[in-house]
C-alpha cells in the first residue's frame, strides 16, 4: 500500500490558491480513476482506490500547511508503513509554472508542509514538485503562494493535472520515468517531425494569340505593292 498526500489548505477560502496546488492533483487522481468518496480521517480527508496494481490511500490534511506531518506520520503509523511509501504533491517555487520534478529525499528548501513532514516521518519519501514560479522578490512569498492562480494560468494547470492523472499508475508503480513521461505529454507535447507540403502551383495557361491585324487593301493595290 501507498499513500499520496496533497498539501494545501482546507477550506474554501483556500481552495484555489497556488499553495494548493497538491490538493488540485489528488483531486483530479481521485476523479480519473475512480477513487472512493472522501472520508475525514487521520486529521485529514482520505480517499481509497487502486492505480494499477497498487493500493492507494489519498491524503489531504486538514492541519493547515505548516502542521502536515501531524495527518501524514499518523496514517504511515496506522497502516505501518515506511516514509518510502509516501509520495508528496506541493508547490515549488523554484521551477517555472507547470513544470514537475520527482524528487527522492532530500531537504525541505524552507516549504513549511515538507518541513512538518521531516519533523514527523523522517526525509526519505518521495516529493512530486509542482512548479509555480516565483513572485520575484522573498518579501513577496507569503502572499504569492496564498494568492489565487490567475485566469491566464488555466491552460497550462488543466493539462499538468491531466499529465498527473495520466501518469498516476505508473508513478504507484515506481516508474518515475513513465510517470515524467506522461505529465510532458500533456505539458508539453511534441511537435510534428513532419513539414507541411506546399501546395503546387498550377502551370500558368498561355496568353491567347492576338488576332491578326485584317488586310482592308484593295486588289489594285496589292497588286502594284509586289512590284515596289
Amino acid at each position: 500500500m501507498q499513500i499520496f498526500v496533497g498539501l494545501g489548505n482546507p477550506g474554501a477560502k483556500y481552495a484555489g490558491n497556488r499553495h494548493n496546488i497538491g490538493f488540485m492533483a489528488l483531486d483530479q487522481i481521485a476523479s480519473d480513476h475512480g477513487f472512493g468518496p472522501w472520508k475525514t480521517k487521520f486529521q485529514g480527508q482520505i480517499a481509497e482506490g487502486r492505480l494499477g496494481s497498487e493500493k492507494v490511500l489519498l491524503l489531504k490534511p486538514e492541519t493547515f500547511m505548516n502542521l502536515s506531518g501531524q495527518s501524514v506520520g499518523e496514517a504511515m503509523r496506522f497502516y505501518k508503513l515506511e516514509p518510502g511509501d509516501i509520495t508528496v504533491f506541493h508547490d515549488e517555487l523554484d521551477l517555472a509554472p507547470g513544470k514537475c520534478r520527482v524528487k527522492m529525499g532530500g531537504g525541505h528548501a524552507g516549504h513549511n508542509g515538507l518541513r512538518s513532514i521531516h519533523a514527523h516521518v523522517g526525509e526519505a519519501y518521495q516529493r512530486i514538485r509542482l512548479g509555480i514560479g516565483h513572485p520575484g522578490r522573498k518579501e513577496l512569498v507569503a502572499a504569492y503562494v496564498l494568492h489565487d492562480f490567475h485566469k491566464a494560468d488555466g491552460d497550462w494547470l488543466d493539462d499538468l493535472m491531466r499529465g498527473i492523472s495520466d501518469g498516476a499508475a505508473a508513478l504507484a508503480d515506481g516508474d518515475t520515468s513513465k510517470f515524467s513521461n506522461a505529465v510532458a505529454l500533456r505539458t508539453a507535447p511534441p511537435r510534428s517531425s513532419k513539414t507541411p507540403k506546399k501546395p503546387e502551383k498550377k502551370p500558368e495557361a498561355a496568353p491567347d494569340p492576338e488576332p491578326e491585324a485584317q488586310d482592308t487593301r484593295s486588289a489594285l493595290q496589292k497588286l502594284a505593292d509586289k512590284f515596289r
